[in-house]
């Protein structure tokens, strides 16, 4: 793929619209298209175009047959996405006169790019690094305020910068443990153990901190997963509903309607949230709803945020219950509860007395509870706020890590520093440590493609549209 071909292909949405835009890149950019492009009747001789101007004009055919009245832009080499010479030319958004343009690039020497390949070829010349090739398909794909904003910073470098500098002082300490190996015989020590342990620690820990950001950062890239749980006929169809505004999930008296998840996605003020909606839990021999209840315990594992439904119109000992047998399956550490006492509407007058002796009785600082009438909408407000508020880091500038293969090959570093960070306390020969560092700064390299493989590369760029 990475050869001096020139490529073309088309960079917005297919089908007809009111235009699209054809990209083209390399080294015959500039000839193909002045030859295709006329002005007042002339020609576009390839010595007076300047880079960065727009054209108004003709494109015709190779045969001289107008095709469509277009805007051109050029773009010289090195000032433009790829580093190539380029153009991108904006047509009227026929499906033909697309299709026909491409035809006619192709007839005059460019070929069809692969996906990907335009970013692909940026990357190659050094016009960003891997990470921020990487957040140009996150910016397309995202759906929320937050994604775009995690998007973004990582585009601008905010990520890369920190991985630059964690390997800078990795590569310093490689250097003086490598010097040492050099010295062996002479028994230098140029490296101060303790000051390389305190570096290695502080290198650690952030390390181990945009690791454990993957969590956030993938549910914002994907939508936070909010598990709405409870026993059958607590009202979690129809809060599923009501906070979509549709009726998505069935809603019936009849126990154990729901007998499978069903999941949805909501954006609110910029966060993508995916609500899935579970099967009542129940001890029960019917065993289509028996695989429904085993997936409702599985996503509530998956679950970042779980919504527990009590039924505020049966008796105060089963709801209690209820309520301890839910969150015996919460992950306190990596889970958020929001326990709604729904149905209030039917004892409006001891909703707030029922809510606080279950506060009592829970005793749970780390539990939201809110009075809720997922029917009449009464306390819908309370819990869509709770939501909101729910992920802090959203609306800062903060790194996160929303990318796979990023998190593995931090987990994989994180692994290696641990072994130096023994070795260095157990006084282990320097060439060992020295090689566990050689393997943290192999995984933090393989994040920006300062060490990577065409392999590597074909895998990441092969998820990219055609024409990015």
């Amino acid at each position: 793929m990475l050869n001096s071909d020139t490529i073309c292909a088309i960079a917005t949405p297919h089908g007809m619209g009111a235009i699209a835009t054809i990209r083209v890149s390399g080294n015959k950019t500039f000839s193909v298209v002045a030859g295709l492009f006329q002005r007042n009747g002339k020609r576009l001789a390839v010595e007076d175009i300047v880079s960065h101007k727009a054209y108004y004009g003709h494109l015709i055919n190779i045969n001289g047959d107008l095709l469509d009245e277009v805007v051109t832009t050029f773009f010289r080499a090195p000032h433009s996405f790829t580093g190539e010479d380029s153009a991108e030319i904006s047509v009227h958004g026929s499906v033909y006169i697309q299709q026909k343009l491409l035809q006619v690039l192709v007839e005059c020497g460019c070929r069809m790019a692969e996906a990907g390949e335009f970013t692909r070829r940026a990357f190659v010349n050094r016009k960003f690094d891997l990470a921020q090739a990487e957040a140009i398909a996150d910016l397309i794909g995202s759906e929320s305020e937050a994604a775009h904003r995690v998007a973004i910073n990582q585009l601008k470098g905010g990520f890369s910068k920190e991985l630059q500098v964690m390997r800078s002082k990795l590569l310093e300490m490689t250097a003086l443990m490598e010097l040492e190996l050099d010295f062996s015989e002479e028994d230098v020590e140029f490296a101060d153990r303790s000051q390389l342990l305190a570096l290695l620690q502080e290198t650690l820990s952030h390390v181990n901190r945009l690791k454990d950001s993957f969590r956030l950062g993938n549910a914002i890239k994907n939508g936070v997963p909010v598990a709405i749980v409870g026993q059958t006929n607590t009202g979690k169809s129809t809060l599923l509903n009501t906070l979509l505004g549709e009726d998505r999930a069935i809603v019936s008296d009849i126990a154990g309607t729901t007998r499978d998840t069903i999941e949805e996605t909501l954006n609110i003020d910029g966060i993508l949230f995916r609500f899935i909606d579970t099967a009542g839990l129940r001890q029960t021999d019917e065993t289509i709803e028996k695989i429904g209840i085993d997936r409702s315990y599985k996503k509530i594992k998956e679950a970042t945020l779980i919504i527990g439904m009590l039924d505020s119109s049966i008796d105060y000992e089963s709801m209690l219950l209820s309520a301890k047998e839910m969150i015996e399956k919460v992950d306190f550490g990596h889970q958020q509860t929001l326990l709604c006492l729904n149905k209030v509407d039917v004892l409006p007058d001891q909703g707030e007395t029922l809510l606080e002796k279950i506060r009592q009785d829970l005793d749970n600082d780390k539990i939201t509870l809110i009075r809720l009438s997922a029917k009449h909408k009464i306390g819908l407000n309370d819990l869509i706020d709770t939501l909101k508020n729910s992920q802090p880091l959203t609306h800062s500038d903060a790194t996160l890590v929303t990318n796979v293969r990023h998190y593995e090959a931090l987990l994989r570093a994180s692994e290696s520093l641990n072994s130096v960070q023994h070795g260095l306390e157990t006084n282990l020969p320097t060439d060992l440590i020295s090689q566990d560092l050689r393997q943290a700064l192999y995984h933090l390299g393989s994040i920006t493609g300062e060490i990577t493989t065409d392999e590597v590369l074909g895998t990441i760029f092969s998820r990219f549209c055609i024409g990015k």
